[in-house]
């Protein structure tokens, strides 16, 4: 029964959470919705990064633009900046894994891009690094973080968009980040493609 109470716990919070969320996060992932609308109108790509579970989940996003989140469509440029091991064990070996998401910015990046940068806390180095060499880059930034965003919520400017979940539970802030990311994929698709 002990066990069984956990799980049933671990629902009540999640679903608290998702209920707050509903009410507060709309605005903030509808004007990050109408940023990747326009990136992509004006041949512009997505780039993601985080780390961790945060890395899961933005492979999950850049899966869902290369190929379709419900309906069939044509692909849209996204990459994920975790993706590719034997860039980021040399940048790390060669110079250090602060580095490993900005060096990949500074070469890929281009003015009209946006860069999603997904944590859960919001305080990790390379994550801030990123985030430089975005704005470094001309590339709007779009983060999907916890409650009060850390270090990485007083790098914005004002025309990136903070997407904060209201909580500060890792497991709450990863699991609403994958439902943050389905509502901007399927907007996308809404606004490029129309209903299905």
């Amino acid at each position: 029964m002990e066990l069984q109470e956990r799980v049933i716990n671990q629902f009540h919070e999640h679903m608290g959470c998702a209920a707050y969320s509903a009410e507060h996060l709309p605005q903030d992932i509808a004007i990050a919705a109408q940023m990747l609308h326009q990136c992509f109108i004006q041949e512009g790509k997505l780039l993601v990064c985080g780390n961790g579970a945060n890395a899961a989940n933005g492979h999950h996003m850049c899966a869902a633009m290369l190929s379709r989140l419900e309906q069939e469509r044509p692909s849209l440029p996204a990459f994920n900046l975790t993706a590719d091991s034997t860039s980021i064990s040399a940048i790390t070996r060669d110079s250090s894994f602060q580095d490993v998401f900005a060096k990949q910015i500074t070469a890929l990046g281009q003015a009209g891009d946006i860069l999603i940068v997904l944590s859960e806390q919001g305080n990790c180095g390379n994550l801030v690094q990123a985030i430089q060499a975005a704005h470094d880059r001309d590339l709007q930034v779009i983060s999907i973080t916890g409650q009060n965003g850390g270090d990485m919520a007083a790098l914005l400017d004002p025309d990136d968009v903070a997407i904060r979940i209201p909580s500060d539970h890792n497991l709450n802030i990863i699991q609403l980040q994958l439902v943050t990311i389905h509502c901007l994929c399927d907007l996308i698709d809404f606004q490029l493609f129309g209903s299905n």
